[in-house]
Formats: C-alpha cells, sequence, structure tokens
C-alpha cells in the first residue's frame, strides 16, 4: 500500500502504517482515511490529534481503546463515549486505524483493554 499526496509517494509498511514520522501532514491523514473508507470528521480529527500527540510528546505512548475513550469522553462531554462510539468512527479498530491514519508506526500490543 502506497500512499501519493500532491505527487509525493508516502512510504508504508505491509500493513499500510507509515515508515517515517515526520512524512505526515493532513493532507496525508486524509488520502490515508480515504483508502480506509473513512470521511474525517472533527471527531475523527480530535483522536487523531490525541494519538499523534501520545505518541509524539508522551515517549511513544499509544493508547489502548480504554485509555482512548476515557480522554475523549473528557474532550466531547456531550457524549456517550464508549467502544461502540469509537468503533463507529474508527470500524477496524480506533487504536490501530486511528493511529494508521495518525500516520504512527503499528502498536504492538494486543487488545483494546
Amino acid at each position: 500500500m502506497t500512499v501519493v499526496v500532491n505527487g509525493k509517494t508516502v512510504e508504508t509498511d505491509k500493513n499500510g502504517y507509515m515508515v517515517n514520522l515526520d512524512d505526515w501532514n493532513e493532507e496525508v491523514a486524509k488520502v490515508i482515511a480515504e483508502q480506509e473508507g473513512i470521511a474525517m470528521t472533527p471527531e475523527h480529527w480530535d483522536m487523531v490529534n490525541y494519538l499523534r500527540d501520545e505518541y509524539v510528546n508522551n515517549a511513544g505512548n499509544q493508547p489502548n481503546t480504554r485509555n482512548i475513550i476515557k480522554a475523549m469522553q473528557d474532550k466531547w462531554p456531550d457524549k456517550k463515549v464508549d467502544n461502540s462510539y469509537l468503533y463507529k468512527l474508527f470500524p477496524r479498530d480506533p487504536s490501530k486505524q486511528g493511529g494508521r491514519i495518525a500516520g504512527l508506526p503499528e502498536s504492538r500490543r494486543k487488545g483494546g483493554y
């Protein structure tokens, strides 16, 4: 799987995760999301930005689904954020699919909890 944005090819691994974190930008994220069948909404961007912030500013932390739920509940206090809600946003696993769109390396942890 490759990602081509504005004529530039962004290298990904065999599972579609970006090889170089510095190649990421919002245009790249939009193309990856489109390949994943996701139309980015403000909620998608909130989660992608949260995942990137955790990875970049918290020693490579890649939160599991439980921690994402807690963070997004704080971000969206008017919504009931649970597993089902996050899976509606990212049907192939919020932490993994969200991480792929966020340009992060593939997480090796198992399970969401």
